[in-house]
This record gives C-alpha cells, structure tokens and sequence, in this order.
C-alpha cells in the first residue's frame, strides 16, 4: 500500500462541513493489504484506539489509524485531524516529524484518521529501561531532542507577540470541575497571582502540541523523528505551555519503581513517596535532575523572549492546567493537590482583596 497524496477538500468532516460517505475500519484495513495492530486503548473514560497498519515486506508500519469511542473522543479526533492539516507545510525536516492526514474512516457512526505512522522508538519505552531515569547523560539527551524540535517548531510557527498567558480558562474549569472544595477560591487566587506575574512576559504566539510528553515523542538516532497525538493542539497558542508538560511529565515518574520510603536509584535527594514527589523534587530539590529540569525551563523562556526565573511560576500554572483538563478525574485530583502542595502562598499584600477578575467566580 502506497500513502496518498490528499488535499484539504478530501477531508471535509474535519474541517467544519457536511462528512461524505467513508469505508468503515474495518473495511479499509482489508483492503489495505497490510497486517494490522491495535497498538493503544487508553483507559481514559473517552479513549481511542490505534491501529498501526504494518508492511509484511518490511515490517515497518505505513499508516496509523485513530478511532474513537464515544462521542467526546469523536470530537478529539476529529479536532486532531483538523491540527494535522493545519500543519501540512512546516517545510523538510519539520514535517516529517508530524503525522499527514491521508483518509478518514468511520467507525460505529464515528470518524476517524488515517495517519501517516512515524517511525522512531518511542521515548516512554526507553524511559522506562532499567535505571534509564538514574543516567543523567541519558535523561540529558532526551531533553536536549525535545528542545531541538520544540525550538524548530517554534520559529517556524511563530506569529504575533502577546504577554505571557498560561490561563486558558483553568481557574473557571477547576471550580466546575471541583465544586466540592472548599479551597477552589483560594486556589484560583493563588493562581490569579501567578498568572498576573507570567503576564509581565511577552512571547509569540505558536503552534502548541498540547500533550508533549515522553510517550507522544519518537526518536531516532537521539533525534526526534516523530511527535504524535496532536488532538490538544493549537495552531497559535502559548508555547510555554509544551515546555512546561514535557518537563513535568518526565519528572512525575521519576519514582516509579522505587518503593515508597526508599530513595530513588541516581537520585538522593529524592524518596518515593507522595504522589508527585518527582515533581517536588524538581522544583525544590538539588541534584542533577532538578539542575536539568530547572536549566530546560529557563534555558526555553529566554529564547521565546521571557525571563528564566520565571520557571517556577510556569511549572506551577502547568499542574494547575492538568488538574484543569486531564481527561481522567483521579489524575486531574490528584494533580490539584499537587498543586496545593507546591504553590506560593498568596502574597500578604492581596489577602484583604479577591485579585482582579476574580470577584464573579467567588460567588
């Protein structure tokens, strides 16, 4: 099977007009000639599956195809394959590191993309190798790849400059979301604090991936060779916010199969323990990964033109952003909480007055 060349107008279902007829899944992959692997079914309550469609001949995989299974995971996909299309003329190199829509597929009523696959190891698989984590020469290479393909990306995407906004609606999300807290008006005062200190930064505009974690990012050679998963993605959005996920992920499993009370293999300073204390660790700790993770935040905020101690600030808007949006609600829970444990006190100055824009949301 040769990957097709498609243009826009193929495609009219993820750009906002009236779907046309499509083969079903299933249908496609027999006609496909190729041998199929469902290679993802997330646990997610709006999961969708994967299916790599590999060559016999090779045994490398052509095309991915991505389906949902609700209604909400429609709207991922069809958002994702929207992103893709958008992002069809990065230039070499760049887009051939980001998947190119070639067909949609229904499936149960639904549609779904077929993807050119990326090739590469992804970078979860390797993280997770025995003691990968305690190697600082190897999480360093990781990181220095990410900063490669981010920095590429973003001066390719970069448009108009604006402040620094790391919002996008979190604090009115977490008091839906968490309605029962008692403490939701006081974090959303302390994240009013923060955003208003991040506003003082101005930084362009780019395309954000949404999602930039070690299991969405493939490499080859130590390079990038493919970023997947755009469904949370926005074509001119605050880069910061890629910056801030990739670190935090990579620091949040740091402590993965250490037993709670012991330190964690390459890392003294660190104990397993609470949930998140990877997380803690890299931002209050010493040692080589907290160096690293500090140095990638700072080194990331000075080249879109914001100042590097801002770091810390950003990192805490990002857990508040999980805590906001993930799709699952015990790790959205849990993520508030980490927040509550590592976010600035509310400044004295502002403790007799809720901050500006706030003052609706308490009630």
């Amino acid at each position: 099977m040769s990957v097709p060349t498609a243009a826009v107008d193929d495609f009219p279902e993820l750009v906002g007009k009236a779907p046309i007829p499509r083969s079903s899944l299933w249908e496609y992959v027999q006609a496909s000639g190729l041998r199929s692997l469902v290679v993802g079914t997330s646990k997610n309550p709006n999961a969708k599956i994967t299916v790599l469609l590999v060559s016999p001949e090779t045994r490398r995989p052509v095309v991915a195809v991505k389906v949902p299974t609700t209604h909400a995971a429609a709207k991922a996909v069809e958002a994702e394959g929207g992103m893709l299309i958008d992002l069809r003329n990065l230039g070499p190199e760049l887009t051939e590191t980001i998947p190119r829509v070639v067909d949609v597929v229904e499936f149960e009523g639904r549609p779904g993309i077929v993807m050119t696959a990326m090739q590469g190891t992804p970078m979860s698989t390797l993280y997770l190798r025995w003691r990968h984590t305690a190697r600082p020469r190897r999480v360093a290479a990781h990181f220095a790849a990410v900063e490669t393909w981010l920095a590429e990306l973003h001066r390719r995407t970069a448009g108009e400059i604006g402040p620094l906004d790391m919002d996008g609606g979190v604090v009115s999300v977490l008091s839906r979301r968490f309605p029962e807290s008692e403490r939701v008006v006081e974090d959303g005062e302390r994240l009013a604090e923060i955003y208003m200190r991040l506003r003082r930064n101005s930084v362009p505009r780019t395309a954000v991936h949404g999602d930039l974690w070690s299991a969405n990012v493939l490499l080859t050679g130590g390079r990038v060779s493919g970023v997947v998963d755009w469904e949370a993605g926005v074509v001119f959005g605050e880069p910061v916010r890629d910056l801030v996920r990739f670190a935090l992920m990579y620091a949040l499993f740091l402590d993965r199969r250490t037993r709670p009370g012991r330190r964690v293999a390459g890392h003294p300073g660190l104990r397993a323990g609470d949930w998140g204390a990877g997380v803690a660790y890299a931002l209050d700790g010493t040692g080589w990964f907290p160096d690293l993770f500090r140095r990638f935040l700072r080194d990331g905020l000075a080249r879109l033109g914001a100042a590097p101690e801002s770091w810390r600030d950003a990192t805490v808007a990002g857990i508040a952003e999980v805590a906001a949006f993930a799709d699952h609600d015990e790790f959205a829970r849990l993520h508030l909480d980490l927040f509550r444990r590592v976010a600035p006190e509310r400044q004295a100055a502002h403790t007799d007055a809720a901050p500006a824009g706030l003052a609706g949301r308490r009630s």
